[in-house]
């Protein structure tokens, strides 16, 4: 799940101390998640609906490359109904399915909303120029596997494409959970690669000639293949059994063609984010 950008230091920082004061609850006191991951969500955690909403903050580069940052805070929230090893959810920017198959396989597909690149992304004028880069509506399927029944360790591959003028992103990921939980609370940690074909690539990187003309930026085309490199940490917990948890840590390192990009100033991107929800649905 992807919880909208945040914007005010204050309310993170008072949000940052509820979680660390408050205590986690007992592990035999949640019913288990679909699977026990907790970058996986699922509020329902049995047959039913449930709806989550809150507030989420996160401090992060302002645009793909920046070497602005920003802080914003925003409402978070998913609707989900699960009805076995299925479950349907709304989650931020993401419509789709999720279903557990033969306990080992994880199976996620649905629709998101990618933002695109505009100039107004850099308040000290880095953008000034350049044509905005529209927004797509994609599609993704990612299918992962844990490495045994507790899903202690776990490998994933996903893929997410578009129009023709979006292209293909691909992503491997391989990830391990800490703590004994099986209501998807805990700490899990994962890294991954991600590739791109041209389209992709050059939608968020490339300088076209009309660009460099209206920006002055030197004109720049990317080829497809290898775009990145990162590693994320998921940490979720139960502050109530209604008030839940969200802290994210991640940091991803650009190829070094797309480092020599004018428009990734900087050859990494990184992330840090929390969100407050309260779950609405059965007890």
């Amino acid at each position: 799940m992807k919880f909208p950008k945040t914007s005010c230091a204050g309310a993170l920082l008072a949000a940052s101390s509820l979680w660390l004061v408050s205590p986690v609850l007992a592990d035999g006191s949640a019913e288990p998640a679909l699977v026990p991951l907790p970058s996986v969500l699922d509020f329902a955690q049995g047959d039913g609906f449930a709806v989550a909403l809150g507030v989420g903050g996160e401090f992060e580069n302002a645009y793909d490359g920046a070497d602005e940052t920003e802080v914003e805070v925003e409402p978070a929230g998913a609707v989900h109904y699960r009805n076995g090893n299925h479950l349907f959810f709304w989650e931020g920017f993401e419509l789709g399915w999720r279903g557990r198959l033969a306990d080992v396989w994880l199976v996620q597909a649905g629709v998101r909303n990618e933002g695109g690149l505009e100039p107004d992304d850099s308040s000290d004028g880095n953008l000034d120029g350049i044509k905005p880069r529209d927004s797509h509506v994609v599609g993704f399927l990612e299918v992962r596997r844990g490495l045994g029944p507790d899903w202690r360790n776990w490998v994933a591959a996903r893929v997410m494409g578009g129009p023709s003028d979006f292209g293909v992103l691909g992503v491997i990921a391989a990830g391990h959970r800490f703590g004994q939980q099986v209501d998807g609370t805990g700490t899990e940690i994962y890294g991954f690669l991600t590739f791109g074909t041209d389209k992709f690539i050059n939608k968020d990187f490339g300088v076209t000639a009309a660009d460099a003309l209206s920006s002055g930026l030197r004109q720049t085309v990317l080829s497809g293949g290898y775009r990145s490199t990162g590693i994320q940490l998921v940490h979720r917990r139960h502050v109530t059994e209604q008030l839940h948890a969200i802290a994210q840590l991640g940091v991803e390192r650009y190829s070094s063609e797309i480092g020599e990009s004018p428009i990734a100033r900087k050859d990494y991107e990184f992330e840090v984010s929390l969100a407050l929800v309260w779950r609405f649905g059965k007890k």
